[in-house]
């Protein structure tokens, strides 16, 4: 051997140590930034459910107050539609009760009221066992048998 090449493995092992500390550090680094990339991913998911729970939480309120809302018009309508109420707007309005004298009663020729639909249950039909096929009869029993002489038979 030379002494060239003698002072560059002298060289080449002193800078050793400088290259594995910059590996380390490197190494480090990228753990550093990836446990980073990762904790931002999951802030960020988390971020988004938090928005979400929370317009789920806004909108379950507006429901709640609008079918308060609903049930305090309906309550107003059933009110104003009550048979006091609608005979007192009657009577404001000029109208009066009508007495027994007053009722005519109009005969139409050909009308025939409509009959109300009478729904019953249909009759169920009998159940015909000797039509259906036998994998349907089958107990697993059978079934086992017969597959067992099938297989003696060795088909």
């Amino acid at each position: 051997m030379n002494l060239d090449s003698v002072n560059h493995f002298v060289h080449a092992y002193r800078m050793t140590p400088w290259r594995v500390q910059r590996q380390w550090i490197v190494t480090f680094l990228l753990a550093v930034i990836t446990l980073a990339m990762v904790a931002a991913l999951y802030l960020d998911v988390t971020a988004q459910a938090a928005i979400t729970g929370r317009r789920i939480q806004d909108m379950t309120y507006q429901m709640s107050i609008i079918q308060q809302s609903n049930g305090d018009l309906e309550t107003r309508l059933a009110s104003l539609t009550s048979a006091s109420v609608m005979e007192q707007r009657a009577l404001n309005l000029g109208y009066r009760p009508v007495t027994t004298d007053e009722m005519e009663y109009l005969v139409v020729p050909g009308y025939v009221p409509s009959q109300p639909e009478i729904l019953s249950a249909a009759p169920k039909p009998p159940v015909n066992l000797a039509g259906n096929p036998s994998e349907y009869t089958q107990s697993l029993l059978d079934w086992f048998d017969q597959a067992f002489q099938q297989f003696g038979d060795g088909r």
